[in-house]
């Protein structure tokens, strides 16, 4: 039996030696990187990128190798809270001072509230809320829950394009970072809309979304045994009642900027042409790997085929 390390007083597996295999595969294949690229290719990275591609070296290389490239041209860790607090007025997306029984970070969801048709803005917003989370993992921990709050939803916030656009970004650059997403109060018209959503997520992102309703005794068991309800938002059925405060959430984002771009200092930024990383293919078409440059609102642009929920 392998040993395991121990980290916030769980256990994490060490990778076995066909595991390990496969990583080294992995990054034989990507070759050298920059300084700021490796440090985004750590073993768990790895291993989230070879289980999201079922273990196939070569398909697994090809996703990481395209989440590089999105990172030197997006460069999601260098966005600031000053670019995106528009977006985050409302309480649309934020990560809760609520924390799981594995001390993971939850990112709370209210669609109802959507204050923005650029759906550019919307996903660079989330963007920054990923990688808030993911800066506040706690010690051996790689997943982050996801709470969406469906209070006062209504047709008029059923956005097919976003959707899409979200879970691409989220199933091709964070994949394996979801631990479960419960949905809240979803209403009943909600249904057909998952049912045709349903075929454009991964099995195991699909497997991973719980449906909770306040008046179930049975799903609500669902919030008990994740989360300590004494300190869960009473949104969720849970006893806090202070609710979003944007002023006292947008501090909270500033600080962790500050830390997060004091360990930026230090690095070299990786530029497209100093990368070796585009030769590798696993013999399927190449599609891409980033939210589109053009910004086109809601208004603007209609999808011709239908979206995804992440």
């Amino acid at each position: 039996m392998n040993p395991n390390s121990v980290t916030n007083g769980f256990v994490k597996p060490v990778p076995t030696e066909e595991e390990q295999a496969k990583i080294e595969e992995v990054r034989k294949l990507l070759g050298p990187l920059p300084e700021k690229l490796s440090s985004f290719c750590s073993d768990d990275a790895v291993l989230r990128y070879l289980r999201a591609r079922n273990w196939h070296v070569k398909k697994a290389t090809k996703m990481l190798k395209e989440t590089l490239k999105w990172r030197v041209q997006y460069k999601p860790e260098e966005i600031c809270w000053e670019e995106i607090a528009g977006e985050a007025e409302t309480g649309k997306i934020y990560r809760s001072s609520c924390v799981d029984k594995l001390g993971r970070p939850v990112l709370i969801m209210r669609p109802s509230v959507e204050n923005s048709k650029s759906v550019q803005g919307q996903i660079r917003y989330l963007v920054y809320c990923m990688e808030n989370a993911v800066q506040n993992l706690p010690s051996g921990e790689e997943q982050m829950v996801w709470m969406i709050d469906f209070h006062g939803y209504s047709l008029a916030n059923i956005s097919l394009r976003t959707t899409r656009e979200t879970a691409h970004v989220l199933q091709e650059h964070y994949p394996e970072r979801l631990a479960f997403a419960v949905l809240y109060n979803p209403p009943k018209f909600f249904e057909p809309f998952w049912k045709v959503a349903r075929p454009f997520l991964e099995p195991k992102t699909r497997n991973k979304v719980k449906f909770v309703y306040s008046d179930d005794p049975n799903t609500k068991q669902i919030m008990e045994e994740n989360f300590d309800m004494e300190k869960m938002e009473s949104a969720f059925g849970g006893n806090d009642d202070s609710g979003f405060n944007i002023n006292k959430h947008s501090e909270r984002m500033k600080e962790d900027d500050k830390k997060r771009l004091a360990a930026l200092e230090n690095i070299a930024s990786a530029s497209l042409d100093s990368l070796s990383i585009l030769s590798v293919s696993d013999g399927t078409a190449s599609n891409s790997a980033h939210p589109s440059s053009h910004d086109v609102s809601e208004d603007e642009h209609q999808p011709q085929r239908k979206g995804s929920v992440p």
